[in-house]
């Protein structure tokens, strides 16, 4: 495994990250597919990574349970993305110290398939007969969050490489009769939901997100299709990120950061109202298949009014960076009214169960 070990290093070579967004089964590992092949006849290395093959199994296995163990499941989820990150920026780094061992949480067959997509870019890059080497990362995701989009700017920002996002849009109701398509398909409702938590690529709000094109998947991808794509990773090749950072980038990370500090307060402040909530229907002796709807409903609500608040954080209401004031007037507006929610939800339960 050493052996495979070794960076792709950026000292020599023009580099450029690459995301893919989209539904599920909305066509990106198609388009991953004839992308990769037209670089390659450009003589341009191609490393594919691709995050269903990267992060283990169990961590999408999100459990619509008690308030705790989705909690679990969802930070296992986070971490492994994280992790994803961290190892792609090891082989990014110009040193040439070997990489660490894959940790506990990073299954052997996930990291050698890491390696082994990682070797195969840099041998591609180091074997062009002209010039410098040209390697593009494509990391094929849902990425439906633009934060999650940003972390990989940020990273491609540190390293001074190109960056440019693919976005690959496809009808809800096609996507849903694919994905039922698949040997492995993911349920209805997590789809649907993924469609509602979509933050496409908004290059005229974000000045980040300039370097994106939005493709519509009709089952296949055109030459036009293609040769777009191809014309957005070489401009953004040519044309790589400075690492400092001016005022519109900070405020940018700023606003994003503020968005998630809102967000993590109000759901750490939801899930003890969620697990209160449990506790009390326990005691109202409510039956265990009603339990079980309650806890589905309850975390539903919570998934809901804490999609609400971040929307409304990134879009500055009712917060703003540094603005701890007003910080905690939207936590506590929002926990205020999820209190309302489940208190309404609570009776609902309570009722029907004084019925039976």
């Amino acid at each position: 495994m050493e052996a495979l070990a070794k960076p792709v290093s950026s000292e020599n070579a023009r580099t450029c990250l690459c995301v893919l967004c989209g539904l599920p089964a909305a066509g990106k590992s198609t388009l991953v597919q004839v992308l990769s092949e037209s670089l390659r006849k450009r003589g341009w290395g191609c490393c594919v990574l691709c995050y269903d093959d990267l992060i283990p199994d169990e961590a999408y296995q999100l459990r619509i349970a008690e308030s705790d163990e989705l909690s679990h499941a969802q930070t296992h989820w986070k971490v492994s993305r994280r992790e994803v990150l961290q190892r792609l920026e090891q082989l990014l780094k110009r040193d040439h110290a070997p990489l660490r061992a894959p940790e506990p949480s990073f299954g052997e067959d996930t990291w050698t398939r890491f390696l082994r997509a990682a070797h195969d870019a840099a041998e591609s890059s180091c074997h062009l007969p002209h010039g410098p080497a040209t390697l593009v990362i494509l990391l094929d995701d849902n990425f439906y969050y633009q934060s999650m989009r940003y972390e990989v700017y940020q990273l491609a920002r540190k390293h001074s490489l190109g960056f440019c996002q693919l976005h690959v849009h496809c009808p809800v109701n096609s996507c849903l009769s694919r994905n039922q398509a698949r040997s492995r398909p993911l349920p209805d409702e997590v789809v649907v939901e993924m469609a509602k938590r979509m933050e496409a690529p908004n290059p005229v709000r974000n000045g980040w997100e300039q370097r994106s094109l939005t493709l519509t998947s009709d089952g296949a991808f055109s030459p036009q299709d293609v040769e777009l794509s191809v014309g957005l990773i070489a401009a953004a090749m040519d044309d790589p990120l400075c690492p400092i950072q001016d005022d519109t980038e900070q405020k940018e990370a700023d606003r994003l950061s503020c968005a998630s500090s809102v967000v993590h307060q109000a759901d750490q402040a939801c899930r003890r109202l969620v697990s209160r909530a449990m506790q009390g229907a326990r005691e109202r002796k409510v039956p265990p298949e009603s339990m079980k709807s309650l806890a589905t409903e309850l975390n539903q609500l919570k998934t809901r009014s804490l999609d609400d608040l971040r929307k409304a954080a990134l879009g500055g209401h009712p917060t703003s960076p540094g603005g701890s004031g007003d910080l905690e007037r939207a936590v506590s507006g929002a926990v205020a009214a999820f209190e309302r929610e489940t208190s309404n939800c609570i009776r609902r339960y309570s009722r029907g169960n004084a019925e039976l």
